[in-house]
């Protein structure tokens, strides 16, 4: 199945505005329980990062110009970068 361009720019843009607020969202989370400071800290520390993690992210999901791989990287990589930092979060407790 072929999409139309504008079918296309709008699966993109789906993918980087909701799949890119996933990944962030994953990547705060491991970076929050990855930091050796307090929570309060990290949290913050995190949170001024995610700016640069999610234009990465819509950056990464328009230079592949494919909608199914952007979709299939980004959920990928915030179940596996989520899951991790969840799992650490619960075990450094």
């Amino acid at each position: 199945m072929t999409l139309s361009y504008p079918g296309r720019i709008f699966l993109l843009l789906m993918a980087a505005t909701f799949g890119g607020y996933l990944l962030t969202s994953a990547v705060m989370i491991l970076i929050a329980a990855l930091l050796p400071l307090s929570r309060a800290d990290a949290v913050i520390v995190s949170a001024l990062l995610s700016f640069a993690i999610y234009t990465a992210a819509i950056i990464w999901v328009f230079a592949v110009k494919n909608a199914k791989r952007a979709w299939f990287g980004l959920l990928g990589m915030s179940v596996i970068v989520g899951g991790l930092g969840l799992l650490l979060t619960e075990w450094l407790r």
